[in-house]
């Protein structure tokens, strides 16, 4: 199945481009559930993706386009899909 199968006209494809563990920017958000300076946590159609550090700083929000950077020090980035299992669990081994 190739990408453009993937998605319906209503979802809006994902991205996530990670500068150093400072900088993280994010396409395809639809909602940020909840956010401090140790976790933020964003949905988007498909999934709920937390990510996990100190510092974090949404310094860029955009409910129309679904764009997020977020700044500071980058420790987790989990993806949830909902089937109880965490998809993106490879990441938070991988900086921790």
């Amino acid at each position: 199945m190739g990408y453009d199968e993937k998605y319906t006209n209503s979802e809006t494809p994902h991205s996530l481009v990670m500068e150093g563990r400072k900088r993280l920017s994010i396409s395809g958000i639809t909602d940020v559930e909840s956010f401090n300076d140790e976790e933020i946590r964003m949905s988007s159609s498909r999934w709920v993706m937390t990510v996990g550090g100190e510092g974090l700083h949404m310094e860029k929000l955009s409910v129309d386009t679904g764009d997020v950077i977020i700044t500071g020090r980058i420790n987790l980035i989990e993806y949830d899909d909902g089937a109880g299992a965490s998809v993106g669990g490879f990441f938070s081994r991988f900086f921790k």
